[in-house]
């Protein structure tokens, strides 16, 4: 006999209630470390490589190959242009983490969604970063996301999904962060 996997909105469902299932048992498996490795190339561009985590009790091995990102800023901005800007990656990571989110949690709840797709923007004075005004904030001074979902749950419902993003937490709460300079 042939089975089919319960995939909705590409999400294995039966994978995803068994790995609820395993947290619920074992609250530990849900810790995870996500890490990633940047180094300076020159001006405002840098690039990223990532590979290994820790989840579900152990170090993962299953990645074979470094995941590369890069970053630089537009020749306006003193760059090379030779990727995007780290505010961009920002807004890359929160467009691709809420609806990650909606899918995934659509997707336990029997939620269809046919299709979606977001744009983003979020505001930057650049009287912060240069240090000309304290009173600005050196950051986006807001993110704007447009998520147009084809679905037939509410929006209200597909909003709430959404906002189980972890980007999106740490973008609307306080994430600490430690900063340790090593000579």
């Amino acid at each position: 006999m042939i089975t089919t996997a319960n995939v909705k909105n590409g999400v294995n469902v039966d994978q995803l209630v068994e790995t609820i299932g395993a947290v619920q048992q074992n609250p530990e498996l849900a810790k995870f470390e996500f890490r990633s490795k940047n180094d300076w190339i020159d001006g405002g561009h840098c690039v990223t490589n990532i590979k290994s985590f820790y989840g579900v009790g152990a170090e993962d091995t299953s990645r074979q190959e470094t995941f590369t990102m890069e970053c630089d800023h537009p020749n306006v901005l003193l760059g090379n242009d030779k990727a995007a800007t780290p505010p961009e990656v920002v807004l890359h990571a929160l467009g691709s983490c809420l609806t990650a989110a909606m899918t995934y949690h659509a997707a336990a709840n029997g939620i269809d969604i046919e299709s979606a797709e977001s744009t983003l923007a979020g505001g930057v004075d650049l009287h912060g970063f240069l240090g000309l005004n304290p009173e600005i904030r050196k950051g986006f001074d807001g993110i704007k996301v447009v998520l147009k979902v084809k679905s037939d749950a509410s929006v209200e419902q597909l909003e709430n999904l959404a906002k189980f993003s972890p980007v999106f937490d740490m973008i609307t709460n306080p994430t600490p962060v430690s900063i340790e300079i090593v000579k």
